[in-house]
């Protein structure tokens, strides 16, 4: 059963090009067992105009891969990244999913 994790992250006010710009290149998480994709969604129409929001969504085919990942040297530097480069001074808050894949639905042409 395939697993998706999404971190929503709100960003202070005109950031948003500069915040989405550090995950333009992965940081060694698409080396990870277990990994099968990324993607970086900006919300188009926030209810709030006080923040500009993004999700992080990653799949991943099972819980463990994705918790080894939390585990791993890539990870904690990536994330060490977020203070020297800036991004968490551009952060307002951020929140943590988690969803199993129960089932999906792909195009006629992806068939």
């Amino acid at each position: 059963m395939m697993f998706v994790v999404v971190n929503t992250i709100r960003v202070k006010p005109g950031m948003g090009e500069a915040f989405a710009e550090r995950f333009r290149e992965p940081k060694g998480i698409q080396s990870m067992p277990g990994f099968v994709r990324m993607e970086f969604q900006r919300t188009v129409n926030p209810q709030e105009a006080d923040y500009e929001e993004f999700k992080v969504c990653t799949t991943w085919e099972s819980k463990e891969h994705f918790e080894a990942w939390t585990r791993s040297d890539s990870f904690r530097q990536a994330h060490e990244q977020r203070k020297t480069s800036g991004s968490g001074e551009m952060m307002l808050g951020a929140k943590l999913s988690m969803h199993e894949v129960l089932f999906t639905h792909l195009a006629d042409s992806q068939k």
